[in-house]
């Protein structure tokens, strides 16, 4: 556990276990304890590290707005490889942690083993968009405003409420670490990363020529992130999907085995080569016949 000097700022980086680098890049709404039941199932197999984002106590909180930024966040992951001297490493990202892994692995393929993007892509599908957009930068200012991130509704969001349903204890403790977030991180976070970052449409063309072995997972009642992620299953050749029923955004906190046994067995079949790119011939739109016969 320390605080790491990573592209002029300071990132609060913890390491547990002995293996390969597995590192976890949390969403918005947690930080780095959002990962500790995947932290205490895959310790024994791997270096598991998790980290707070700029803005994200303990890690600093830098002042200016232009301080934080998709380009700068997916930077900080490739700090912090550097900074513990890992050369490649096998990630998970929830959410704006998928986003930065999807954008990590499409910059820095060669620092990559595996991807795991789990929740990711709110804000990309187009018909959307602009709702997204308007909502995060109107949330930005009432936290800002309020100097404060007491947001009831934030918890117990459409996305989110699932996890309260299944188990309240869980959620209390992610709306608690919630609150204790710096509000003009999260503040500065939703400006210039959430709403700053482009749409994963936009990257159409390098997704389909990425050859990461990438699994993505989504909750079947998480809405802004089922269309993108079809998107991105019918694009990212290197890409499998998992959906889990009756389930939102934090899939890694609503069922916790679950979420990670699906990384287990993705790890397996990279491992033992039975993770191919898609077949061409898979690809064909006809529910009958062969794409040439079709």
């Amino acid at each position: 556990m320390a605080l790491h000097d990573i592209n002029g700022t300071r990132l609060w980086v913890e390491a547990e276990g002995n293996g390969p680098a597995l590192v976890f890049v949390h969403e918005f709404g947690g930080d780095h304890r959002s990962w500790r039941h995947q932290v205490d199932h895959f310790k024994s197999r791997f270096r598991c590290v998790t980290y707070s984002a700029r803005g994200y106590p303990p890690s600093d909180v830098p002042d200016r707005e232009d301080e934080y930024g998709q380009d700068i966040a997916t930077a900080d992951l490739l700090g912090v490889l550097d900074a513990l001297g890992i050369e490649q490493a096998h990630l998970v990202g929830l959410s704006m942690g998928a986003y930065t892994g999807l954008r990590f692995a499409l910059a820095h393929p060669d620092r990559v083993l595996t991807l795991v993007a789990a929740s990711g892509g709110s804000g990309s599908f187009p018909d959307t968009r602009a709702h997204f957009l308007e909502e995060t930068r109107a949330l930005a200012d009432t936290i800002l405003g309020q100097n404060s991130l007491d947001l009831p509704g934030f918890a117990a969001s459409a996305t989110r409420t699932q996890l309260k349903l299944k188990n309240p204890d869980a959620w209390q403790e992610f709306a608690d670490h919630f609150t204790e977030h710096a509000p003009k991180g999260s503040a500065f976070t939703l400006r210039r990363v959430q709403a700053g970052r482009p749409s994963l449409y936009d990257f159409a063309g390098e997704l389909s020529a990425c050859r990461t072995p990438v699994l993505l997972m989504i909750g079947d009642e998480d809405e802004p992130c089922i269309d993108t992620n079809i998107f991105l299953k019918r694009t990212m050749p290197s890409a499998g999907l998992v959906t889990f029923a009756k389930s939102g955004h934090l899939i890694n906190l609503e069922d916790p085995a679950a979420f990670n046994n699906a990384i287990d067995i993705f790890h397996n079949n990279v491992t033992a080569s039975q993770w191919p790119l898609r077949d061409t011939a898979t690809t064909g739109t006809s529910a009958y016949l062969a794409e040439e016969e079709a």
